[in-house]
């Protein structure tokens, strides 16, 4: 079959991109809110969040290679991953409100449901993004549309990003009416019944193009040897795993930082004043970040066009990383200069984002070449596992570190405690994010590299249509 290189249709790349907005709207609260969640709502001590969270999300990281295999050897009539849109769409709905279910429990009880619903939720989340994630590498074959279509794809996640920074906590203050346990509930509802139409769009119009060789034999022994081998796919795997402790540490601990360190204040902005409650410092300042992150993601392709893409890569997450750290220096009077900070660590953070699964799609290319086999969805799953073990780990951290400060949910905190919610604001995740970008310093691919990749990989799949 010829292999269709074409531009993608304006439709077909929004289209794609409304399934990552629909995932994000859960990864993005999951980030924000769900260990504050865990500990001032539904009640569960600091370190024993922390705990759950390591356990449950390296369990679901190993979880999924496996959903990867599985998608590499589906054959249907709407292709190999589009189908895991369609009948986990629900599933992960219905399973992500039941996450933001507090029960009448006793806190064993709590402890146990919280286990069970959010292991619960990362598995469906794996059986649907995992193939989502795999679907961006066999809708086209050419790197430059694949860069354009992540960037798509990030300004719809960091769109979500928007809606749920922006609307949530007045959502659960809505419909809880002074329960918050219920508001969360309604809140998430709402949600995930928007996750839900939005993944069914994706399913609808995308399409795949792209086919192993047809003389591929798939073996998961032979796949795995091949992944590990691939030494542009562990450097953007470890990078992965160090931007992801950076990025879940320091935004998990935004809405400490707020609640108990910088409190309702009033904000004088160059002579203008305004009375400004938690929730408008938690949510204002998670959404103007949005908005800077976007504006990188949607620069992303102006960049790579001058610099390599692991250039950008290495130094714009090192520009964010040092620039988080100076946060710890700000008292709760400088709240411009809290925001004026967020808006470039979230601006350098946007290109890094886009290229991070751009660059998993040009290492699924260069095996290929390598090798003459393609395992597209065991590559993606391998680098969810990844972005998961990173995620497993800050999220661990984070709940670790509070407790080793001496955090107690809903009290005035005590020094020691506030000292600790500003170096998670600041110098604790800034550490994770310089070694992400030293690692990517060591990536082989060039950008002229991919251009010969692109047409060698072309040559032959045009050549076997021929035979």
């Amino acid at each position: 079959m010829q292999i269709n290189t074409e531009k993608l249709s304006i439709k077909e790349k929004i289209g794609f991109s409304l399934g990552d907005c629909a995932s994000n709207l859960f990864f993005q609260t999951f980030i924000l809110f769900l260990l504050i969640f865990y500990t001032d709502v539904f009640g569960i001590p600091a370190a024993a969040v922390g705990t759950m969270f390591l356990i449950t999300r390296i369990w679901d990281a190993f979880f999924d290679p496996v959903i990867g295999i599985i998608s590499d050897r589906t054959q249907t009539r709407w292709g190999k991953f589009r189908p895991y849109l369609l009948w986990f769409a629900l599933p992960f709905a219905l399973i992500g409100v039941l996450t933001f279910t507090t029960p009448g429990f006793d806190s064993t009880g709590k402890l146990i449901y919280a286990y069970i619903s959010y292991s619960l939720m990362m598995m469906v989340y794996s059986a649907i993004n995992v193939p989502y994630a795999a679907l961006m590498g066999v809708i086209t074959s050419n790197s430059e549309q694949r860069v354009i279509l992540s960037s798509y794809r990030f300004v719809a996640a960091f769109s979500a990003g928007f809606i749920v920074q922006g609307v949530t906590l007045y959502l659960v203050s809505y419909f809880g009416n002074g329960n918050v346990q219920l508001g969360w509930q309604l809140a998430m509802s709402t949600i995930a019944g928007l996750a839900f139409v939005l993944f069914i769009i994706t399913f609808l119009t995308t399409k795949e193009r792209v086919n192993p060789p047809k003389e591929q034999k798939t073996q998961f022994k032979v796949d795995l040897k091949d992944l590990f081998a691939n030494k542009p796919w562990l450097l953007i795997a470890g990078a992965t795993v160090f931007q992801l402790i950076f990025f879940v540490i320091r935004s998990s601990s935004i809405a400490y930082y707020f609640k108990y360190y910088v409190g309702d204040h009033d904000w004088n902005f160059f002579g203008y004043v305004f009375h400004m409650s938690i929730n408008d410092f938690t949510s204002s300042f998670l959404m103007l970040g949005s908005i800077a992150t976007v504006i990188g993601s949607i620069l992303t392709k102006w960049f790579t066009r001058i610099f390599d893409k692991k250039t950008v890569y290495f130094s714009f997450l090192i520009a964010s990383a040092v620039l988080c750290s100076a946060f710890y220096f700000l008292t709760p009077q400088n709240i411009t200069v809290m925001y004026l900070l967020n808006l470039l660590v979230s601006f350098f953070m946007g290109p890094v984002s886009v290229l991070q699964w751009a660059m998993y799609t040009d290492t699924a290319d260069f095996s290929e070449w390598n090798n003459n086999r393609r395992a597209t969805g065991l590559i993606m799953a391998a680098s969810l596992f990844a972005i998961k073990f990173g995620l497993s780990i800050g999220g661990a951290l984070v709940g670790w570190i509070l407790a080793l400060h001496g955090y107690v949910a809903n009290t005035a905190q005590s020094p020691e405690s506030i000292k600790g919610i500003q170096m998670l604001m600041s110098f604790y995740p800034a550490v994770f994010g310089i070694i992400g970008g030293l690692l990517m310093i060591l990536y082989p691919i060039t950008n002229k590299m991919m251009i010969k990749i692109e047409e060698d990989l072309t040559a032959r799949r045009n050549n076997a249509v021929v035979q």
